[in-house]
């Protein structure tokens, strides 16, 4: 039974039934729940593949213990020791594949409102076909012509997408902000509770700020130096101060009731997570100390024994990373979500109060499939209509292969990057992440003085 079941289902893969897993005993998914799932799987196949094709350590173990290996190159046409399958060269062609994958897919399903429709089907099924179209399409880019001037095209074009990725989730974190207190707010029409939650939530977020603040001016600045992280600490600690500010200005809170220092004080512990992430990840600076020897100054002590365990530390933290990119695609491609892009909001009145607001309320009218015996069962959850944008959706995902491809090849010093140098710092590193602190303060503040300036429009935060 169970045999035929797992048959079953790999015929499946092939048509457009939604994909489930073979244990009956698995919990109930939804449709869209378990296709996101599946786009995100071939996402992370993709990254690791990329991750190993920067890997030092696996190229040497490769042409350590595979026979006539560097005959296999030549004969391959890869070049010598085969630089052309590792690298990041290699990766900016299997990321080429994959991106180019998931924008052929937004084209393919823009302004599908109609889950039954034979595009929707194409997004919702045929998982098998769409893994040998992404092997082929991540194949097929190593036997472009003129390599060369692809390399160094696509470089562009993968530092634009990967920006674009940034500014999209830096406008998705000030929108969450503003939900979040939106949410708790209308809760306290109907029970007065709710504002000391928001008082609470409010003084932890600025004391994790403060300390976090306070723990880099220790450990990143000494008293006869670093005059660049103490220039840095004091004008992003008095950036988190003016936002907050003008948050609760009178003039702010007479166009913006819903305006607080819940959102600000979320920007700001975001402020010193870049802060602090920027300032690891910038080159250490040596002096010479009283012996004539070369010393780092302006990092913690306790960072120099860390070295012992780099590999452990870089494989562990390129993991926490792209755990992060990924959470941010596929909570980035909600519907709530893409219509704040385009400043849809929801109003107040029709906001329900939770304690976990980013999940949705469960739907009433699902409807499951008819004669499933066996098997996961799926529910159909878009009877009425898509649950989330399909086209948003693997736009995002394009957008999230390129700025996988520019993090993983260290941005612009690719021609040195590897992955086992993933937390090496790097000045183009250290400036991506400060200028991503700035964009995010000034997407706070336009939300803020944004009727001031177009007070035509109607804005709701």
């Amino acid at each position: 039974m169970s045999a035929r079941c797992c048959a079953g289902q790999l015929a499946c893969c092939c048509g457009t039934a939604p994909c489930s897993l073979c244990c009956k005993c698995c919990p109930k998914i939804k449709q869209s729940t378990s296709t996101r799932f599946m786009y995100a799987l071939y996402f992370i196949l993709v990254t690791l593949i990329c991750c190993i094709m920067m890997s030092e350590t696996v190229a040497k173990e490769m042409k350590a213990h595979i026979p006539f290996y560097g005959t296999l190159c030549q004969h391959i046409q890869a070049g010598d020791s085969c630089e052309k399958l590792v690298g990041y060269s290699a990766v900016y062609r299997v990321s080429f594949g994959m991106a180019c994958f998931f924008f052929i897919f937004f084209l393919l399903t823009i302004k599908i409102n109609n889950s039954k429709s034979c595009r929707a089907y194409m997004h919702n099924g045929f998982w098998f076909i769409k893994l040998l179209v992404l092997a082929a399409m991540c194949s097929g880019a190593f036997f472009i012509p003129d390599q060369d001037t692809f390399l160094k095209a696509w470089r562009y074009v993968g530092a634009a997408g990967g920006f674009l990725f940034i500014l999209i989730q830096l406008i998705l974190l000030v929108e969450f902000a503003h939900k979040w207190n939106k949410n708790w707010t209308s809760g306290t029409r109907h029970n007065k509770l709710w504002y000391g939650s928001l008082a609470l939530v409010t003084l932890i977020l600025y004391s994790v700020a403060v300390g976090a603040l306070i723990v880099m001016a220790v450990f990143y600045t000494r008293a006869d130096g670093c005059n660049f992280n103490k220039i840095l600490l004091g004008v992003n600690g008095g950036l988190c101060l003016l936002i907050s500010m003008i948050a609760i200005s009178p003039c702010v809170q007479n166009r913006q009731p819903h305006s607080g220092l819940l959102q600000s004080g979320i920007i700001s512990c975001y402020v010193m997570y870049l802060t602090f992430s920027s300032l690891s990840s910038k080159p250490p600076e040596t002096i010479l100390d009283e012996n004539q020897k070369n010393i780092t100054i302006c990092v913690p002590e306790f960072s120099q024994g860390l070295q012992t365990d780099e590999n452990l530390v870089t494989g562990l933290g390129t993991a926490i990373l792209f755990c992060c990119i990924l959470y941010s695609c596929l909570t980035s491609t909600t519907r709530a979500s893409s219509e704040a892009l385009r400043g849809i909001y929801a109003t107040p009145e029709t906001e329900v109060a939770r304690c976990c607001f980013c999940c949705t309320p469960a739907e009433d009218d699902v409807e499951e499939p008819i004669g499933r015996k066996s098997g996961q069962r799926v529910i159909y959850d878009e009877k009425k209509g898509t649950v989330y944008s399909y086209a948003y959706f693997h736009f995002v995902f394009f957008l999230a292969s390129l700025y996988v491809m520019m993090t993983v090849t260290h941005w612009f010093h690719y021609e040195s990057a590897a992955i086992e140098k993933f937390f090496a710092g790097t000045w183009s590193i250290f400036w991506i992440k400060m200028a991503s602190c700035w964009v995010c303060v000034l997407l706070y503040v336009w939300t803020l003085l944004a009727p001031f300036c177009c007070p035509t429009r109607e804005f709701s935060v």
